[in-house]
């Protein structure tokens, strides 16, 4: 069996094309997750809250969900939809603090 001797310039190509493509797959996904529906404990980790606070989002009809047998799952545009909603944009100037 012939053995292949790997040079340093090989290493720098396949590191220039390796991170090429990790670039491609974030562009394409934008940084979203790669699958629409999420379970709750990933909801959980995304948004940053506990089982209680998420529990109450459902409740009050925040966040919508769909739940099929017993597992509850979450369409992640609706997620960004509530976020953009709730986005709070701060007006005031820094002229005051002068």
């Amino acid at each position: 069996m012939p053995a292949e001797i790997v040079t340093t310039d090989d290493l720098r190509e396949f590191k220039v094309e390796l991170l090429r493509e990790f670039k491609r797959l974030l562009k394409e996904h934008h940084g979203e997750p790669s699958k629409r529906w999420l379970k709750s404990y990933e909801v959980k980790e995304l948004l940053g809250v506990s089982s209680g606070k998420l529990q109450q989002m459902r409740v009050n009809g925040n966040l919508p969900f769909t739940k099929i047998g017993g597992m509850i799952f979450y369409d992640y545009a609706d997620i960004r939809k509530m976020l953009e909603e709730n986005q709070t944009k701060n007006h005031s100037s820094f002229s005051s603090f002068r």
